[in-house]
């Protein structure tokens, strides 16, 4: 029935473009992303939008779908592998169960800041990776460039070390290597869709969750937490991944422009949200939120366990020397 739905909604969505006639297009890609509009990255997404149409002279339509329109991140994976013409902003974690490296991605204090896991995501070894996702999940990473900035905790209480998030049903994504995380940490992991976060937290179904920056506001969680603890534990890097049987039937002047522009795009979009992040720290903090810088060697030492747990203990090694390079 979701399935059924969401290609519903992206039939009515082209339906829609073709009905304004806004492109003489010969192919049209729906872009679902979990942000609101005011997040920075969305600006890339808007770049990569407007410029695949200039670069295609208007052959490539780009519908973007925020606040996740066309349903969970999941659910648009598999109408993407199903070969539906619609790509997701997702993160590694979810794309582990069809390419088990990409777990990594999401794994803790693997690297600091953008340009360190830039290097990682635009590597030969990731490209290595990309390939087999394609061939084996029938899915196709545009790029893996989308950075939403360092996750932290947000709370109703202060939280100093490990033993403050004991008991702590905190929110995160599904996937084992953010819920192997969150509970190395010592909260409780509680895997919910995003957009539940406000309500779950507001009616105390759960006591926590953990976000980057830019979300917090985007979704307005300063209405319903009072402490922001800067662990920086996961460094958000998203990537726009579109189904590979669409992809493979574009003409390979299309293919190229695609992912030309998708880099291109998510440079914009990481460093609009780099440059973001002070701003909406005082953002916050006006708003009577307390923001507080902790030392996360605890955090870190609790949480080395789940590379190992998992099996990328030899990949954190490779990867952290890559993003040092």
């Amino acid at each position: 029935m979701k399935h059924t739905f969401i290609a519903t909604l992206v039939g009515t969505a082209l339906a829609s473009v073709t009905a304004l006639g806004a492109w003489a297009q010969e192919y049209t890609l729906s872009v679902n992303t979990a942000l609101a509009t005011t997040d920075p990255l969305y600006k890339g997404l808007e770049a990569f939008r407007d410029n695949v149409a200039d670069a295609t002279g208007g052959r490539v339509a780009v519908v973007l779908f925020p606040n996740s329109q066309l349903g969970p991140d999941e659910d648009v994976l598999e109408q993407a592998r199903a070969g539906a013409p619609v790509a997701v902003i997702v993160d590694g974690g979810r794309l582990a169960a069809f390419q088990n490296e990409f777990g990594v991605l999401g794994a803790p204090f693997l690297a600091s800041g953008y340009d360190g896991i830039r290097k990682v995501v635009t590597s030969d070894m990731f490209e290595g990776w990309v390939d087999d996702l394609a061939a084996n999940g029938g899915l196709q990473v545009l790029s893996f460039n989308w950075w939403q900035g360092e996750r932290h905790l947000l709370t109703n209480k202060e939280i100093t070390g490990p033993a403050d998030l004991e008991g702590i049903r905190m929110r995160t994504p599904g996937a084992p290597v953010w819920m192997g995380t969150i509970g190395a940490m010592g909260a409780t992991p509680t895997p919910l869709p995003w957009a539940e976060v406000y309500s779950a937290l507001q009616q105390n179904v759960i006591d926590g969750a953990e976000a980057q920056m830019p979300a917090i506001t985007g979704a307005k969680l300063n209405e319903v937490i009072t402490h922001v603890t800067k662990t920086g534990h996961i460094n958000l890097i998203t990537g726009m991944v579109t189904s590979a049987g669409w992809f493979d039937s574009l003409p390979a002047d299309l293919q190229t422009v695609l992912l030309d522009e998708a880099l291109k795009a998510g440079d914009i979009a990481s460093y609009g949200t780099q440059d973001s992040l002070a701003s909406i720290e005082a953002e916050l903090v006006a708003a009577g939120i307390v923001v507080n810088e902790i030392d996360t060697t605890p955090f870190r030492e609790a949480t080395a366990v789940v590379y190992d747990d998992l099996g990328y203990g030899e990949l954190r090694d490779t990867l952290r020397a890559i993003a040092a390079e």
